[in-house]
Parts: C-alpha cells; sequence; structure tokens
C-alpha cells in the first residue's frame, strides 16, 4: 500500500494538476497540496427525473452531493457530465448537475434528429459541448442519426461522442469517414482486449486520430479485460498503443459511477487511478491527456 501511495503521488505532481478518478485514491492533504485545475468525465443519476422507458440500464442514484464527497479526497474541480443512456434523450438530470456544479462543468448531450435549432442553442449556452451516441445500450439514437447531427452540431464547435463495440466501428468506417464533426470514441473504441491494437477498429480509429478528427477517451479499464484487476494487463496494452500513437488526442475520463457494473463487481477507483502510471509514460504526456487536452475539446480556460 506504501508504493501505491507512493505512486499515486508521484503521477499527481509529474502531472502538476489531476486525481481525475472519482475516487478514494488520493488523502485530502495530498489533493489540498496540487494544483486545482482538475478533470472528471462523469454520469449523475437522480431519481427526481425521470427514467426512459425503454431504458437497459437503472442505477442506484448518484448524486451531485455525492461525486463532491470524493471530490474533496480526490480534488476535482473541473467536470464533463454526460448524459447517460437511462435517461434517454432527456438531458434535465445533466443540466441539472452542471448548474450545481457550476462554472467548472461542462457537459455532453444525447439529442435525436428531432431536436431544434433553438434547443440546440440553447444547449450551448448551458455549456453542452457535444453529444453522445450509445449503441450498445441503444435506444434513444440510432446510427441513421449520426451524420445528419454531426453536420448540425459541428456548426456550433461541438463533437459527437460514439460509444459502440470495437466491430461496429469498423462496419461504419465509411460513414465515420464522412462525418464533419470531431469524433471522440468512448472507452478506447470498446475493442476487444485479447486482441488489442491488432483489432481493424484501432486502425480505424488511429486513422482518424492521425488527420486530427478524432479524439480516444482512455477509461473503462474493466469494460472487456479478460484479465481484470489490478493490473488489466490487456487494458493497459491497448491504452499504451493509443497514448503513444497520438498523445495530443487522447483525454481521460474516470466513468463514475461504473453504471455497467453490477454492485458486487464495481471497480477500485484507486486502482483504476494507478494505471494511469502505466498508460501515461510521462510527465509532459500526463500534462497533454489529464489538462491541455481536455480544456482544448471541452472549451476551459487554459491551466
Amino acid at each position: 500500500m506504501v508504493n501505491q501511495t507512493i505512486g499515486r503521488r508521484a503521477l499527481l505532481k509529474g502531472a502538476g494538476v489531476v486525481a481525475l478518478a472519482a475516487s478514494g485514491a488520493v488523502p485530502l492533504r495530498e489533493a489540498r497540496a496540487q494544483h486545482q485545475v482538475r478533470y472528471s468525465h462523469m454520469h449523475i443519476y437522480d431519481s427526481r427525473f425521470p427514467v426512459a422507458a425503454n431504458a437497459t440500464l437503472r442505477p442506484p442514484d448518484a448524486s451531485v452531493e455525492d461525486y463532491r464527497m470524493l471530490q474533496q479526497r480526490t480534488g476535482t474541480t473541473r467536470n464533463v457530465v454526460v448524459t447517460p443512456s437511462t435517461y434517454g434523450t432527456d438531458n434535465s438530470c445533466t443540466l441539472d448537475a452542471m448548474a450545481k456544479l457550476g462554472a467548472a462543468s461542462r457537459g455532453v448531450a444525447v439529442v435525436d434528429t428531432s431536436v431544434s435549432d433553438d434547443e440546440l442553442k440553447r444547449l450551448a449556452g448551458l455549456g453542452i459541448r457535444g453529444i453522445r451516441f450509445n449503441l450498445v445500450q441503444s435506444g434513444a439514437t440510432t446510427i441513421d442519426m449520426l451524420e445528419p447531427l454531426s453536420k448540425r452540431v459541428n456548426a456550433l464547435g461541438w463533437h459527437v461522442q460514439i460509444h459502440m463495440l470495437g466491430d461496429q466501428i469498423v462496419q461504419i468506417a465509411d460513414l465515420l469517414q464522412r462525418l464533419p464533426s470531431p469524433i471522440v470514441f468512448d472507452h478506447m473504441g470498446r475493442i476487444p482486449k485479447e486482441v488489442g491494437p491488432e483489432h481493424p477498429a484501432f486502425r480505424v480509429i488511429a486513422g482518424l486520430v492521425e488527420k486530427g478528427r478524432g479524439w480516444v477517451k482512455l477509461s473503462g479499464a474493466y469494460m472487456d479485460t479478460k484479465i481484470g484487476p489490478p493490473s488489466y494487463a490487456d487494458s493497459t496494452k491497448l491504452a499504451q498503443a493509443f497514448a503513444k500513437a497520438a498523445p495530443d488526442r487522447m483525454i481521460w475520463g474516470s466513468d463514475w459511477p461504473h453504471p455497467t457494473e453490477k454492485l458486487e463487481n464495481k471497480p477500485d477507483d484507486a486502482i483504476l487511478f494507478d494505471l494511469l502510471a502505466a498508460w501515461l509514460p510521462d510527465d509532459a504526456t500526463r500534462r497533454l491527456v489529464l489538462v491541455d487536452n481536455p480544456a482544448a475539446l471541452y472549451g476551459f480556460p487554459k491551466a
């Protein structure tokens, strides 16, 4: 445990910035000593807001108050709240959370093609900076909506965030090439971890990243892993490959409160955070992934 704590402290000081994971990974006395420019990509669940009729994920509440308690330990100060599939195209829960979190928050919404231009402008004014397509826990959006909505939100300077399995990404490679807006690939493109960088989806994503049209979210180490904790060695191999290929196009997210995982299988946020030391090899890379890249993508002031 001593070695793990030292590792986290070194990572934080090296990056100069961040305890991004929504966890108790960093003691409060350490978190307060760090530079307060930090990001976490997460979800909020609140039973005050109606669940979509076709939602497959219905996790218990994970409120702003819960998250703030975690922030007291991690020192996170900036947040990107992502509308989860649970609420369909109703972004009320996300907007409510962003209002509570204040100017240090941004959001990623879910909309379909019926959304009006006025509504998109309203969302932009409230801090939304992208739209999400979840085609794993599907329901609110379809693949047919991707191109027309990409064209509309591109005018606002937004991106489209895609949560799809690696095999699905390969199937729509031509479509992805046509999208005018930047693309954020959620959870490392959900590439099968036993295949890793050799999977054709890696080449599709890397090609878009190389052209400056794609971003990769280094998150979800527990998704699709065959090895599991504490090393998540197969996830680490994939994350390292992406980070090496284009460190200036990588971002990181905690995915708190890990809604795809059952309570008894929830990952240890401290372990997930410790993985960053292996995923991001040096201070300059950590600075890019944990500070500069998300500032550019979501429109936060530069640190």
